[in-house]
């Protein structure tokens, strides 16, 4: 019995670095995930603002022009004002010359306030700018590393899955069965120790005379409550199998 119960502590051991392996070796692609996510949301809003930009360059152009425009009809509304001798027409010309001058300086206006937009997005773009080539950078060196990782974790999965292969010839098949059995439903974990009459997964108290039984250790036992195999973990042959695991 004693032999049975080394041979399952050591497949657990073995069954619980492999689960910890696969663990981090999934965590990693999500790692590679979010650094993407993050140089693509920087890419998207740099997009965005350039679009912007552009958008605000080709506005302050009509501007400019449509000033220009205003300028030269004052111009011509002068010209005219000069040239007139009825005090009715001279009013007309007079309202038409300051009606001009208010939508120009509407326009002026607005010209000023998409400068002012053009040189906060520009500054903007150049922050952003820099910011992505750094997320690039940084995106690059820790995606290289943690295929390297993945890949360290992929070597050390075919040494525990060999070493878990080797556990599971030695073990009896009935055994090794009911062993899988309960450790599909038993969160990962078939097999736990009992020390000072406490199931140390359930942490539930083991009867007496089966804690006696236990310790004298006469056959493979459960735990009443939780189900999963048992062994006295005060036992020495034992404690020195878990420590040196």
């Amino acid at each position: 019995m004693e032999e049975k119960m080394k041979l399952l502590i050591g497949l657990q051991d073995c069954d619980i670095r492999i689960r910890d392996a696969q663990s981090k070796k999934e965590e990693k692609p999500i790692r590679i995930e979010r650094l993407q996510k993050e140089l693509e949301q920087n890419e998207n809003q740099l997009k965005a603002e350039l679009n912007q930009l552009e958008l605000n360059r080709r506005t302050r152009r009509e501007s400019e022009q449509k000033i220009e425009e205003f300028e030269s009809r004052i111009i011509k509304s002068n010209i005219k004002l000069n040239n007139i001798k009825s005090n009715k027409e001279y009013t007309a010309a007079l309202k038409e010359l300051a009606d001009l001058g208010k939508e120009k300086t509407l326009m002026e206006d607005g010209l000023i306030e998409i400068m002012e937009q053009i040189e906060i997005l520009e500054k903007k773009c150049v922050s952003n700018r820099t910011k992505g080539e750094v997320l690039k950078e940084n995106f690059e060196i820790e995606r290289d590393e943690i295929l390297k990782e993945m890949k360290a974790l992929d070597e050390v999965l075919e040494s525990l899955e060999n070493e878990r292969a080797n556990f599971s010839e030695a073990v009896d098949e009935g055994l090794l069965k009911r062993y899988d059995i309960i450790r599909k439903h038993k969160g990962g974990l078939a097999i736990s120790p009992v020390v000072k009459g406490i199931c140390q997964e359930c942490h539930m108290g083991i009867p007496p005379q089966k804690f006696n039984e236990l310790i004298r250790g006469d056959g493979l036992m459960s735990c009443p409550y939780c189900g999963r195999i048992i062994y006295w973990g005060e036992d020495e042959h034992f404690r020195n199998i878990n420590e040196k695991g």
